[in-house]
């Protein structure tokens, strides 16, 4: 069975298990749960996709909880042999000796539980050549698969026409904006009344990257907890920098 705790939370939304809604967590499930319901004779994989820092390993953590999938965070050292042997793990099956036996461990487990299987950064797949094991698990089980990829990773597909035409569902990440900001604040800041224009202030520095919202939003509450602040605006906030991503320039010697 899958173990939340396990799982490296990227972008902080979560906690004591409620969710922040952010647009990309509702596109994802939605998306995720559409493949689940789907006709039997439709293929059942599920790509979601956008740019780094864009809350999409979150969706996947919160489509993991919601619909009791099976999670496995892809890395750029894996082999196919590797990348099955992670899914066992998350499984809590203790994996065979060869490959083809693995391949039906993973199989009896997802035709028994009825549960998704989620990949995220799937892009390391694709690279490594082994996106045939995935379309081989989806043929052998049926099972609703969900692909967490960067902002190519549909392009990447193309090359793979026999994996390509078997995704039902290809859904973008969207990039976060004032709402989405004002959710994670809830998060962040609980106790703290954030104002309208320093939140659009917060998006525009951040670029909408979900991940630099979040580091934005904790330094305001840093700032408000050491100056007894329960409400602050854009002219408290003054002059101070916001995070942004990019690196110091050198000073002039």
């Amino acid at each position: 069975m899958s173990n939340p705790a396990s799982i490296e939370t990227k972008t902080a939304a979560v906690k004591g298990g409620r969710w922040a809604p952010t647009q990309n967590l509702l596109l994802c499930s939605r998306a995720l749960e559409r493949a689940m319901n789907r006709e039997p004779n439709l293929p059942g994989i599920v790509s979601f996709s956008g740019p780094s820092g864009w809350g999409k390993s979150m969706a996947a953590s919160y489509c993991m909880t919601k619909f009791q999938g099976f999670y496995v965070e892809c890395r750029s050292y894996f082999t196919k042999k590797s990348f099955v042997e992670a899914i066992l793990k998350d499984m809590s099956v203790r994996p065979a000796s060869t490959l083809s036996r693995m391949m039906e461990q993973v199989v009896e487990q997802l035709d028994l539980s009825q549960r998704p299987l989620i990949i995220d950064e799937a892009d390391h797949i694709v690279d490594r050549h082994a996106i045939e094991i995935l379309r081989d698990l989806h043929e052998m089980s049926r099972t609703t698969i969900l692909l967490i990829g960067e902002e190519q990773f549909p392009r990447k597909l193309l090359k793979h026409e026999r994996f390509h035409n078997r995704v039902l569902v290809w859904e973008l990440a969207q990039p976060a904006n004032t709402d989405d900001a004002r959710k994670l604040a809830g998060f962040y800041c609980p106790d703290i009344t954030i104002d309208a224009a320093l939140l659009d202030r917060v998006c525009e520095v951040s670029r909408n990257t979900a991940r630099r919202i979040c580091v934005n939003l904790d330094m305001i509450r840093n700032h408000c907890q050491t100056h007894g602040l329960k409400k602050i605006g854009l002219e408290d906030w003054g002059k101070r920098a916001f995070y942004s991503g990019e690196a110091p320039a050198r000073r002039p010697q």
